[in-house]
């Protein structure tokens, strides 16, 4: 599914990402670990088709419409409501049975109460569950995620470890966390960066 050699990402003169190289196989998991600063989000824009190498070989056997990004901010807008925000993603991805995905995933992650509420009212955990929600929308095939944990209160955390361990089958997973034996149980590969 996804393959690196000799990695590289530069912007100007400044090294974000060194010589990195790694394999994972289709429905793999590959758990991404290292201090800030170490290039793990910058590894996941370019798993992502966000960014472009400047060194090194990525190859990614995925349409990007079949990708789910999940990056620091939650990347939704505030000024929407939770079902806005989820029906504009939905029309962009050309969801069939859009309607009806969404309502399982609001539900599923425990947002469906605060459905017709602005997300700019959103806690920070309710963000992350929206944005979660955003990111699985489309059914993806290969699921980019940036420190997922991050704002999650222990039902949230819950939510999203069933959500991982239910679609470990179907999907490929890239994750940077600065939290791993949360991710360790489904791993099939890690990646430590310097």
């Amino acid at each position: 599914m996804l393959h690196a050699s000799g990695l590289e990402k530069r912007y100007g003169n400044r090294r974000a990402l060194g010589a990195v190289s790694f394999d994972v196989d289709p429905h793999g998991f590959l758990v991404i670990t290292g201090p800030n600063g170490s290039g793990k989000s910058t590894l996941l824009r370019l798993c992502a088709g966000l960014a472009v190498p400047t060194g090194g070989e990525l190859r990614i056997d995925v349409a990007r419409e079949r990708v789910g990004f999940l990056a620091h901010e939650a990347l939704v807008y505030r000024e929407l409501t939770a079902l806005e925000n989820l029906d504009l993603y939905g029309r962009l991805y050309r969801v069939e049975e859009r309607r009806e995905r969404i309502g399982m995933l609001l539900e599923r992650f425990g947002l469906w109460d605060a459905r017709h509420k602005r997300a700019g009212a959103y806690s920070r955990g309710m963000l992350q569950r929206l944005a979660l929600c955003r990111v699985l929308l489309h059914e993806p095939a290969l699921l980019v995620l940036d420190e997922p944990h991050s704002g999650l209160d222990d039902e949230g955390l819950h939510l999203l470890e069933r959500e991982l361990a239910e679609r470990r089958e179907d999907v490929t997973v890239v994750v940077a966390t600065h939290e791993p034996e949360r991710v360790l149980p489904f791993a099939t590969s890690r990646l430590a960066l310097g």
